[in-house]
C-alpha cells in the first residue's frame, strides 16, 4: 500500500496498546511517516505523561498547539480544559471563569462516570471536523483506560437520554464507529502477555466499542537472521582471526553467549508473532529493537523508515 493512501485511510488514528509496549514512540513514528506523506499532522497526548515531544527533540507539550516537526503540531488534552473550550463555544464564558475561580471545575469534569473521557473525545471530534489537519493521531491511555476510554460515549448514550451530554455522547459514537474518519492502531512486543493482551483488546475495541482496526504494529523486533550454524567460541576466534583482530578466550566466549541470547530471544519472537497473526488476523507491520535507552529525533528517523517499508507491504485494504 503507498503511503500517501494509508495516512489517508481515517482522519484520526487512534494508537493504544498495553503500557511500555512504545506506543507513543509508534505514534510519533507514524506522524513523521505521514508528514514526509504530504500530511499535515496533529499528534493529540491524552495523558500528558508519554514524553512524545521529547522524540522530536522538543520542550513537553501543553494544551496550546506547538510545532513538533515540519508538517507536524502537537498538543496535549485534557478533561478541564476541554469543558472550558466547550463552555465558551456555547456562550458561557461567564460559567467557565467561576469555575476556574471557585476551584470547582475538576468537581464538575468528573460529575458524571465517563465525564472526562467525554470531554476529551469530544475535543477530538471538535478538531477532527474543524479540519485542523489531515490527519489526528492520539496518543491513547494505556489498554486497560484505553477500552473505557472508547466507551465511555456509549455508556453515556445508556444512562443520558436528553439534553447536550448525550448529543455529545452520539456525536462522539458516530464519529469513533465511521472508519473513514477514525480506526484504532493497535501497539505489542512480540511476548506472551502483551501479545494476550492485546487480542483481548482489540475484541473488545471492535465488539463493545465498534471501532475500525487498522493493523496492529509489533515494536522491537530483532532483524537480525539467527547464526546458522550457531555461533562458537571457536567460530568467533577464528573469524576474529580472519579479520585480523585480537580477541581473547574470554571475549569469544561471551561473544558466544550474547548471539545465542539474541538467538533465543529471536525464536520467541517470531513464534509470538506467529500466534498474534493466528488469534488476530490483522496485517502487522514490524519495526526493529533499538538498542538505545532514549528515543530521539534520529531513532525516530530510523524507526520512520521502517515504518514506510512495512507499509510498502502492506495489503490494499487496512481497516475492518
Amino acid at each position: 500500500m503507498e503511503l500517501e493512501r494509508f495516512c489517508s485511510t481515517s482522519r484520526v488514528v487512534i494508537v493504544a496498546g498495553k503500557g511500555g509496549v512504545g506506543k507513543t514512540t509508534v505514534t510519533a513514528t507514524m506522524a513523521l511517516a505521514a508528514s514526509r506523506a504530504g500530511r499535515s499532522v496533529l499528534v493529540l497526548e491524552i495523558e500528558g505523561k508519554s514524553g512524545l515531544a521529547a522524540a522530536f527533540g522538543k520542550p513537553p507539550l501543553t494544551y496550546e498547539e506547538s510545532d513538533l516537526a515540519p508538517g507536524i503540531r502537537g498538543r496535549t488534552l485534557t478533561a478541564d480544559q476541554a469543558l472550558l473550550d466547550y463552555l465558551r463555544d456555547h456562550g458561557l464564558r461567564r460559567i467557565s471563569k467561576r469555575l476556574v475561580s471557585s476551584g470547582a471545575l475538576d468537581v464538575v469534569a468528573t460529575a458524571v462516570p465517563g465525564m472526562q473521557d467525554i470531554l476529551v473525545l469530544g475535543k477530538v471530534k471538535q478538531l477532527e471536523r474543524a479540519g485542523v489537519a489531515d490527519l489526528l493521531i492520539v496518543d491513547a491511555p494505556a489498554a486497560g483506560h484505553a477500552i473505557s476510554f472508547l466507551l465511555s460515549a456509549r455508556g453515556l448514550l445508556d444512562a443520558v437520554r436528553v439534553g447536550p451530554i448525550r448529543k455529545q455522547a452520539q456525536e462522539v459514537v458516530e464519529l469513533l464507529t465511521d472508519p473513514e474518519r477514525c480506526q484504532v492502531l493497535l501497539v505489542t512486543l512480540p511476548e506472551e502477555t502483551p501479545v494476550n493482551e492485546l487480542v483481548e483488546t482489540a475484541f473488545s475495541i471492535e465488539d463493545l466499542a465498534g471501532v475500525a482496526l487498522g493493523p496492529v504494529v509489533v515494536n522491537a523486533m530483532y532483524q537480525a537472521d539467527p547464526f546458522d550454524p550457531p555461533l562458537t567460541p571457536d567460530r568467533v576466534l577464528a573469524d576474529a582471526t580472519a579479520a585480523e583482530r585480537f580477541v581473547g578466550d574470554i571475549e569469544a566466549a561471551d561473544l558466544a553467549a550474547a548471539a545465542t541470547f539474541r538467538d533465543s530471544r529471536a525464536e520467541i519472537q517470531i513464534a509470538q508473532v506467529r500466534r498474534l497473526a493466528e488469534r488476530l488476523p490483522l496485517p502487522q507491520i514490524q519495526l526493529p529493537y533499538l538498542f538505545t535507552a532514549d528515543i530521539g529525533p534520529a531513532e525516530i528517523d530510523t524507526l520512520t523508515g521502517a515504518f514506510e517499508r512495512g507499509v510498502g507491504a502492506l495489503p490494499a485494504l487496512t481497516a475492518r
